[in-house]
């Protein structure tokens, strides 16, 4: 080992000398797009081979199909405990978290412990997506490359953005998708010095997926009638219906989140999880794994058939209780996705909201067609539906675009696409102001955005600021007590404290000098006496973005720091402006 690092070692000196830091981040761009795209394919050919291989033992096992989901999820499960001994769940809000509060740095088991713990899941009939866990192995991947050549954040940042867009250009052959996901999801900078980078780790890993998986599109399809006009309304009616139900679906997953969340035994959640999970599956074999088949299903023109291997078969495409069918497949993907990652299973969204997508326009379509006989064409508002979607539960809707587009090979629909995908960004934007993968880092305001000022604060580790070297004094002690401790500080504040150390006020030197050489004083007046309140309060778990605008609305240049009421110390306006305007320099680029 400790030859290795000597290697690098030697290797980091030679590169410094003999390469501009431009071109190294080129090769290392190139180099990271390799490997995620790797990692992308190993992982799909690892989903797609362990399905077959279930789906044999399925043949012969009848119903005890049913048992697989818990099985899988039970395996993750087991699997994130006692090996990886590390949170792996919701990919791409840990790699979100890692830019905003950890320097960038993703850990080194995260390269391959979420593609293992997402194939156990999906493979066996967990309702969720192997897209976030291929985001973060990308993610780690160049972000555990970028630390071992020794690069500064900047550049740590920009290899996470290559990872993560080489990992969804290669898992969906789709490069312009990668580029745009890391633009509108992880929120990096557009600018030529991260633009090129991107580009070639994006284009790099699509190659390397189309060398081992052949040329086929993810979900072909046949165009049924181009984009008219005339239908323009129909599209913008979609729009508003999928920025609705993405609405319910960031809602109702947070909040199915929360009940498992809730439950403190492993096993309770196991069980619960899986009951829940092995119902709706029996209900609505559809929601079986990812959903990629019922997709093709709906493009193909098969959509009749979606109930065909469940309990509903009988129920006509034609009929009313069809189209309440497709409600409830909207209602109860988010449910089965939710249990699925609640009860300890491995996975992501990106499927689940294409599935959705896909129903949701289906189900408007055939409704339209239904009561109004307008023969508008099923699988091009399935497809808009998709963007719909996942523009909106992203909050990305140009990734949401070409995504569609570049997976069907569809660009002859990119109108509708565009409509659909603005849509339902702009209704959910009335209702959700940050998408399912930031909602939570927003409320704690851990969340990084395209406002590099506001992204400083948010990076400045508060615990790091704290002054501790005020002289504290107690309530109890008379002025002739206090006035022996003035000599020892440093500072014109002075934190007061009862018997269990719970800040109870403060003294401001200048409030008191008067009394000071009136020694008359001294014994009958208490330190109670002469203190006041602080102007304000800062909780030691609140974020920075918040201590500012109480600083700036007290007009306090100092403020008390306490953890459930006990004096931990103080912050001062200049100490955090002079280490805002350090880490501005070190964030911005050179």
């Amino acid at each position: 080992m400790k030859r290795i690092e000597r290697l690098f070692r030697k290797f980091n000196i030679w590169r410094v000398r003999n390469l501009s830091e431009r071109s190294f981040i080129l090769i290392l761009s190139l180099i990271v797009g390799i490997v995620s795209g790797t990692a992308a394919v190993l992982l799909k050919n690892a989903i797609h081979h362990s399905i077959n291989f279930v789906e044999r033992l399925i043949v012969n096992g009848g119903i005890f199909y049913l048992v697989f989901p818990i099985i899988g999820v039970g395996l993750s499960y087991l699997f994130v405990k006692y090996i990886v001994k590390d949170n792996i769940s919701h990919g791409v809000t840990r790699v979100l978290y890692a830019i905003s509060k950890k320097n960038g740095q993703l850990k080194t088991h995260n390269t391959w412990t979420s593609m293992l713990g997402s194939t156990l899941t999906i493979s066996m009939g967990g309702s969720v997506g192997a897209e976030a866990p291929v985001v973060l192995t990308g993610s780690a991947i160049g972000s555990n490359l970028a630390r071992l050549f020794k690069l500064n954040y900047r550049q740590i940042i920009l290899m996470i953005g290559c990872g993560a867009a080489g990992a969804i250009a290669g898992i969906f052959k789709a490069p312009l998708t990668g580029l745009l996901f890391t633009l509108e999801v992880l929120m990096l900078d557009l600018t030529m010095s991260s633009l090129i980078p991107l580009m070639i780790s994006a284009v790099t890993a699509t190659t390397i997926a189309y060398f081992f998986m052949g040329d086929e599109v993810l979900l072909s399809f046949e165009l049924e009638r181009v984009f008219t006009v005339e239908n323009l309304g129909y599209y913008i009616v979609l729009g508003v219906f999928c920025g609705l139900i993405s609405v319910y679906f960031t809602r109702m997953t947070m909040r199915v989140e929360n009940v498992f969340k809730g439950l403190k035994k492993p096993l309770l959640k196991l069980v619960a999880g899986g009951a829940v999970l092995t119902l709706l599956i029996f209900l609505f074999p559809s929601l079986w794994g990812e959903g990629y088949n019922t997709i093709r299903t709906i493009l193909d023109g098969e959509g009749g058939n979606l109930f065909k291997y469940s309990l509903f078969k009988s129920v006509s495409a034609d009929s009313i209780w069809f189209l309440l069918l497709l409600l409830l497949v909207l209602f109860f993907k988010v449910i089965a996705m939710a249990s699925t990652n609640g009860a300890g299973g491995v996975g992501g969204i990106f499927a689940p909201s294409l599935l959705m997508g896909s129903v949701a326009g289906f189900f408007l379509v055939h409704s339209l067609n239904h009561f109004f006989h307008l023969n508008l064409p099923e699988s091009n508002f399935s497809l808009a539906g998709m963007s719909g979607i996942m523009a909106g539960v992203m909050h990305a809707p140009l990734t949401a675009i070409f995504l569609i587009a570049e997976v069907t090979g569809g660009y002859d629909l990119i109108m509708p696409l565009i409509i659909t995908a603005t849509i339902s960004y702009i209704t959910i934007m009335l209702f959700e102001p940050h998408s399912i993968y930031t909602k939570r880092l927003a409320q704690r305001g851990e969340l990084l955005t395209h406002h590099k000022d506001k992204n400083v604060l948010i990076m400045l580790d508060m615990q790091k600021l704290i002054e501790t070297e005020f002289v504290v004094v107690k309530e109890e002690w008379s002025l002739r007590d206090f006035v022996k401790e003035v000599p020892r500080s440093k500072r014109n504040i002075f934190p007061v404290i009862d018997n269990e150390n719970k800040l109870v006020g403060v003294v401001i030197m200048e409030n008191i000098r008067p009394f000071i050489f009136n020694t008359e004083m001294y014994d009958n007046t208490f330190v109670s006496d002469f203190m006041i309140a602080p102007p304000a309060y800062v909780e030691m778990d609140e974020n920075m973005d918040s201590v500012m605008k109480k600083f700036n609305k007290t007009k306090a240049w100092n403020l008390p720091v306490v953890e459930k009421g006990e004096y931990k110390g103080f912050l001062s306006k200049s100490k955090i402006f002079n280490e805002y305007r350090e880490m501005l320099l070190h964030f911005s680029e050179e």
